[in-house]
This record gives C-alpha cells, sequence and structure tokens, in this order.
C-alpha cells in the first residue's frame, strides 16, 4: 500500500466531509457576523471581542484548509480481514512484559483513539506491526528500551 496520503476508513472520510461543509457553510457565517458586530464595538484595537472573533476565522481557515487536504489525498481503506497486518487490520497482540492481551485497529493518523484501540500505523508500533502475521513479533525502541509484541490473531 502506498505510503502518499492520508489512509482514512470511509466512516471517517464521511465524517470529515461533513465537517467541511459545516465549516465552509455555517461557521464561517457565524465568525462573519460576530466579526462584523464586534467591529461596531469601537476602537479595534482594544477590542477583545474583535480579536478574539479573528482568532476564530483564522482558527476555522485553518482547519478548512487541512479538511481539504486530507480529503483531497485520502485513501480510503476498507477493514482487512486478511493474513497479513495493513491498515485497517485488527490484530490481538500481548507484550512480552506482561499477561495482558490489547485488540489494536491499525488507522490513519486522523482516526487515532487510543481509548478505543485505535492506533496510527505511523505510531512506533503501528509500523512494528505492518507486513506481520499472527505468531510473528513486533519490535520497536521506545524511550524504556527495546519493546517486543506477539501477534496473537490478525483479524
Amino acid at each position: 500500500m502506498s505510503t502518499d496520503g492520508e489512509f482514512l476508513t470511509k466512516e471517517k472520510f464521511e465524517e470529515l466531509k461533513k465537517e467541511l461543509e459545516f465549516l465552509k457553510t455555517q461557521k464561517r457565517k457565524e465568525v462573519a457576523e460576530s466579526l462584523e458586530y464586534s467591529k461596531g464595538l469601537g476602537d479595534l484595537s482594544e477590542n477583545a471581542e474583535y480579536h478574539e472573533a479573528r482568532e476564530l476565522q483564522a482558527n476555522v481557515e485553518d482547519r478548512i484548509a487541512k479538511l481539504e487536504l486530507i480529503l483531497q489525498s485520502a485513501q480510503i481503506v476498507p477493514e482487512k480481514h486478511g493474513s497479513t497486518i495493513n491498515v485497517g487490520s485488527t490484530v490481538v497482540v500481548q507484550s512480552e512484559t506482561d499477561s495482558g492481551k490489547k485488540t489494536l485497529m491499525l488507522v490513519g493518523s486522523e482516526e487515532v483513539d487510543v481509548a478505543k484501540g485505535r492506533i496510527s500505523s505511523h505510531s512506533p508500533l503501528g509500523n512494528a506491526l505492518i507486513g506481520k502475521r499472527k505468531g510473528d513479533r513486533a519490535q520497536f525502541t521506545s524511550p524504556r528500551g527495546i519493546v517486543s509484541y506477539t501477534i496473537l490473531e490478525v483479524k
């Protein structure tokens, strides 16, 4: 699989499209109205509402630009159900240092949610898992030294 662009599930792609549409239509209008209102409050150099509205406008425009770039270069990946681990794969791993098992799904960086077991394919562990199969060991170097996981299952 190519490493160009952002890896996204179809669901996340649709979610980001909806967010972009909201920002371009409703949020831009709200910010413009806020700017107009705050301009009418007087001296712009000492107008906190105006400066806050300008900062909000910059943040909205930055997010729009980021979303457009992500969606333009996105690679939609289905959930993988194969024997080789790749983006979209769900795996069960066990650390060599403890007995607990972890179920993880490899996703693009926009979908990371460690609490839900969704790790980036670009993370040290995610990168170490790519291309591996059930029974293989995935190792990477962390600040605490070499970390090793055994792959128990590839879903």
